[in-house]
């Protein structure tokens, strides 16, 4: 760096750390004020406008593998009428672990940059790591996302059938979590998992 940029440097710096004789100490606390709540609103409409279902559905990746399958799924079409969104399942509601997942799901999308899952059969081959590490995450959440819809407590031994509810109830004594048991609830099992079912 050189003399010059250097000294611009220190002069900008100098400016920002000396107090201002324009305006009020008051002025400056009040735009700041409301600078920060235009931001923080800028960025939450920004982080839910990418919780949409149109957002996820935007890269072909997402739209002709798990969408479609999950379409076929009853947590998209059911009697109730009750649809849970792509955000419903793989994005915490809290603030924190929502900005952890929000960070952790842009490898998903490196990998369309970079051309790791851009067609069908690249998907395919990734599946099973992807699936593996969204199971690993909903089990060490306590199935979090699912438990915004379902709860053991509130399951009903009158209203469930039989089979399901004990099933239920031995998972909840057990201290199982909702993946162990219902993996490939929403999307297609990958070949592998499926292999390895077989061979067990």
């Amino acid at each position: 760096m050189n003399q010059d940029n250097q000294g611009a440097l220190r002069r900008c710096w100098g400016a920002l750390r000396r107090p201002s004789v324009k305006y009020s100490l008051l002025t400056l606390l009040v735009a700041g004020f409301f600078s920060g709540i235009l931001f923080w609103g800028g960025f939450n409409t920004a982080m839910e406008a990418t919780n949409t279902m149109e957002f996820c559905i935007g890269c072909h990746e997402m739209r002709d593998n798990v969408y479609v399958e999950y379409k076929e799924t009853i947590h998209y079409k059911n009697r109730s009428g009750v649809r849970a969104v792509c955000s419903d399942c793989h994005v915490p509601k809290d603030w924190t672990h929502k900005i952890i997942r929000k960070i952790k799901a842009s490898k998903e999308v490196w990998g369309k940059i970079t051309g790791v899952i851009d067609t069908k059969e690249k998907f395919e081959g990734h599946r099973m790591e992807m699936a593996s590490r969204e199971w690993e995450r909903m089990k060490s959440s306590d199935s979090r996302e699912c438990r915004n819809c379902h709860n053991f407590d509130a399951m009903s031994e009158e209203l469930q059938r039989k089979t399901p509810y004990k099933k239920h109830m031995a998972a909840k004594a057990e201290g199982k979590t909702c993946i162990d048991c219902h993996k490939g609830i929403a999307h297609r099992l990958p070949a592998e998992f499926e292999e390895d079912e077989e061979e067990e």
